[in-house]
């Protein structure tokens, strides 16, 4: 965001509906310099729900944010839709630009069509025989143990754009999506590169590649996000930096790393102070070839289990071990919820998503209860090192009584380390907050 002489911009997916009115309160785009992105969820066809890409030579996702990124670095500004806080990028100053794809996400790859209007690589199909099943994949007619237990997740309440993992037919056709937008994703990371080398920035620009989540493609006939497996939180972590010495390039690491190391490492490489509230660890030494751990313990927790009959769960792993608890589910059927949407002529996503303000208290009791004793209604406990993909659950195993206590003490030690001391506090960043104290400016 605009930060004395940085330059910022943000292209694709922003899905941080923060600012009073969420979405619409122009707080997010008004925070960064230039802003070619839409709100929520952009489909593979961008421009079906959003205003702002209409005037795209293109009309496919990443062919769409593909020229937002040349946009942002050309300073012809020949986007009619972009929206500029300044005249132009200043050259010989730090910038920092934000690519947010919305693929290969279901919501975008649900979307794919094959118009004759795509580009070549998303209209192929491969023969059957050509896209293997993942391995362990358990089609739902298969399912004769399910891997949780139904009263823990809420398999027939999963999101609809997860069905595909039900059968191999529609399985394997997701796949081929999924495997085509990662090549467009590919495409538009090698443009992006090849502009910096024709603009002199590669030499001293910072790469980070990252996602959100994981997903399951009907491995143990799962489907879906939204659980402490490694399927799930297993990304990417992907730091270029061609400043670091030569000795460094190309390694690979298996610290325990997380997303929320992305914001100090970037603070640290600008040259600015990490704020003491920061959980997350710069890994600027680790890049420049330092082996002292990050982290010895990584804590996960997945909140998110309002609707689509996602679990609340919270796991502790080392680079061994990994121990998972499960909380009571108890939430509404999403089905029902979507029935009483159509019957009612209700707004779906309001009623499953509504104010945010009324879910505060929701999620103020998950995020406090198990720290405040509420006890696991299941638990699993996973040998990573000899068990990666997490098939035998080791819970019940006297051997390992030993291991389990140990998990336990580190779950309780991270945990209250992650809620920190005092009362939790909600920060609404507001735009007239902001703007009163000059950190944007009102839009005319």
């Amino acid at each position: 965001m605009k930060n004395n002489g940085y330059y910022t911009g943000y292209v694709g997916k922003n899905h941080a509906p923060i600012g009073n009115g969420g979405y619409q309160s122009g707080l997010m785009d008004a925070s960064f310099d230039y802003w070619y992105a839409g709100h929520g969820h952009l489909s593979f066809y961008p421009k079906d729900q959003h205003e702002i890409f209409a005037t795209a030579k293109r009309n496919t996702q990443i062919e769409i944010m593909d020229e937002g990124v040349s946009d942002f670095f050309s300073n012809e500004y020949k986007l009619e839709g972009a929206k500029h806080f300044l005249n132009q990028r200043p050259k010989d100053e730090p910038f920092c630009l934000s690519i947010a794809f919305n693929l290969p996400h279901g919501a975008s790859t649900s979307t794919m069509k094959m118009l004759e209007s795509d580009p070549e690589i998303y209209k192929s199909l491969y023969r059957d025989e050509e896209t293997p099943l993942p391995e362990d994949y358990i089609a739902k007619e298969d399912i004769k143990t399910p891997k949780l237990p139904p009263e823990i997740l809420h398999v027939n309440d999963r999101q609809d754009i997860y069905d595909f993992v039900d059968n191999e037919r529609d399985l394997k056709e997701r796949m081929i999506r999924n495997m085509q937008a990662v090549t467009g994703i590919d495409m538009l990371v090698g443009n992006l590169r090849a502009t910096l080398k024709q603009l002199d920035l590669d030499k001293n620009t910072i790469i980070i590649f990252t996602s959100d989540h994981g997903i399951f493609w009907g491995e143990n006939g799962l489907g879906g996000k939204a659980l402490c497996y490694e399927i799930c939180t297993k990304v990417p972590m992907i730091i270029y930096n061609p400043m670091s010495p030569i000795n460094t390039k190309g390694i690979v690491n298996n610290e325990l790393v997380q997303t929320i190391d992305i914001a100090p490492t970037m603070l640290q490489y600008a040259g600015i102070n990490i704020p003491n509230s920061y959980q997350g660890k710069s890994l600027n030494n680790m890049i420049e070839g330092n082996n002292e751990p990050i982290r010895n313990y990584l804590f996960t927790e997945n909140l998110w289990s309002t609707h689509f009959g996602n679990p609340r769960c919270e796991s502790v792993q080392n680079k061994e071990w990994k121990y998972i608890r499960y909380y009571k589910n108890e939430n509404i059927s999403s089905r029902d919820v979507m029935t009483i949407a159509k019957d009612h002529n209700i707004n779906l996503a309001k009623l499953l998503y509504g104010n945010h303000d009324p879910q505060i208290a929701v999620y103020q009791t998950y995020i406090e209860s198990s720290v405040n004793g509420e006890p696991p209604v299941y638990e699993e406990l996973y040998h990573l090192k000899t068990d990666p993909k997490e098939k035998n659950n080791l819970i019940n195993d006297p051997i390992h009584n030993r291991k389990l206590k140990d998990m336990r003490t580190a779950w309780k030690d991270k945990i209250n380390y992650a809620r920190g001391e005092g009362k939790a506090k909600i920060l609404r960043y507001t735009f007239d907050s902001q703007a009163e104290q000059g950190n944007i400016t009102m839009p005319k």
